[in-house]
């Protein structure tokens, strides 16, 4: 009992009462950042849900990237804030937390160090999914792999190709990224047709083509323009080469590219329009006479014989 009384009789009560009021002043502070920060949160939310909307974004897939990314969010900003709220606790308490910055800081850079390439891969996967640069869905090429994407996560992206062979990049790897069905997608046709062609009614006949299409019930649906001709892009060694583009809703590109090419070739055989192909002669050289003369030659001495 003596040594409690003269402990608490040691105490300076005015200081303590101080103390105590500066803590609980730095705790309802906290409390009431913390309440703050939620609220901004909760719009960031509601605001990134509207701008993915707009967009025409899948509300599964929306709802999923911003979900991660204001969970990510408030778990970072509730770290530091209570970080600094217990720093300056201690601090009142009359401990010297400069050792402690200290000590963390070694501690950080050690693991900096040992680690730097997962904080990495965090820290592009973060903004791969803030930015909605790729979906779960989309079709992409990553580093110069092409494939369907199959799972987008703060470390790594899963595509998986045409084979169905799963490709698994660290995010802080990927160094080119391209999209090919954000927004909408287009087919980009090149169709070769005979140099004796009439280069405008075959391209009156491939937009033709495409407004059947436009007019189909299912094709219809999926393109979002009449097809686009562009003309004659080039002169080949046996053909002239005519390009154009279709564009078509998401992932559709190739569907409706099938089909329009299946029907040019119906509509080029109805109204007689040649696509060369290569043609090769056999010619054994000087010695010996070409196929067809030597064949004519047979047969003429054969109709001799008989006569």
């Amino acid at each position: 009992m003596e040594f409690l009384q003269d402990l608490i009789s040691s105490f300076d009560w005015n200081v303590v009462v101080k103390t105590g009021l500066r803590v609980l002043a730095i705790l309802a502070v906290a409390w009431i950042a913390t309440k703050v920060l939620k609220k901004i949160l909760h719009r960031l939310e509601i605001k990134l849900t509207a701008d993915s909307s707009q967009t025409g974004e899948p509300p599964s897939e929306s709802q999923k990237r911003i979900e991660t990314i204001v969970r990510l969010t408030r778990q970072a900003t509730m770290l530091l804030l209570w970080l600094t709220v217990s720093l300056m606790v201690l601090m009142e308490f009359g401990i010297e937390i400069g050792p402690i910055i200290a000590s963390a800081g070694i501690v950080g850079l050690a693991v900096g160090f040992g680690a730097q390439n997962l904080v990495r891969d965090f820290i592009s996967g973060f903004f791969i999914i803030l930015e909605n640069q790729i979906r779960v869905g989309d079709v992409a090429i990553i580093n110069g792999t092409g494939g369907l994407v199959e799972s987008i996560n703060f470390r790594t992206t899963v595509i998986r190709d045409l084979s169905g062979v799963v490709h698994i990049f660290a995010n802080g790897s990927i160094g080119t990224l391209s999209n090919l069905t954000n927004e909408w997608s287009a087919y980009v046709f090149e169709i070769g047709v005979a140099y004796k062609e009439n280069t405008d009614r075959v391209i009156d006949v491939m937009r033709a083509v495409g407004l059947s299409m436009r007019a189909d019930e299912k094709y219809g649906d999926l393109m979002l323009e009449d097809v686009d001709v562009f003309g004659v892009d080039k002169f080949a060694d046996s053909a002239i080469v005519i390009k154009g583009r279709l564009k078509t809703k998401p992932i559709r590109q190739w569907e409706v590219g099938r089909e329009f090419l299946r029907r040019v070739k119906l509509a080029f055989d109805e109204h007689g329009i040649e696509i060369p192909f290569p043609h090769l002669s056999l010619y054994f050289g000087e010695a010996s006479k070409p196929i067809d003369l030597e064949l004519l030659t047979n047969r003429s001495d054969q109709i001799a014989a008989t006569d």
